[in-house]
């Protein structure tokens, strides 16, 4: 009986010495992963995000609002079933009258 405890004794500290190495060596490697996911957030993720928001910049520049688009008088749309409960009732709460069109066309376009 006494052999058996001290086996069982000898395995629990070995074990015990084993966990901690293990513990040790993940402390280490999560030293080193943060590191480099910390460089791979500044050399790719912060250039990335600056060369997207230049393209849409560009893109931008390019698309004219000058003139709204074509005025296509579809059935489906623009449909007023009762009145807007602010101003004259046929706008919506967010109307821009050079981009939205009303049921009859864009205001003050022939």
């Amino acid at each position: 009986m006494a052999a058996l405890g001290r086996f069982s004794r000898m395995l629990l500290r070995s074990s015990l010495t084993q966990t901690r190495r293990q513990l040790a060596a993940a402390a280490g490697h999560a030293e080193d992963s943060a590191k480099t996911w910390k460089i791979l957030s500044f050399v790719v993720a912060l250039p990335g995000v600056a060369v997207c928001m230049l393209n849409t910049f560009l893109k931008e520049k390019e698309h004219s609002h000058d003139a709204p688009p074509e005025f296509v008088p579809y059935t489906h749309l623009r449909i007023r079933t009762k009145r807007f409960p602010w101003g004259e009732g046929n706008k919506t709460l967010f109307h821009n009258s050079h981009v939205n069109a009303l049921p009859d066309g864009y205001e003050g376009h022939d």
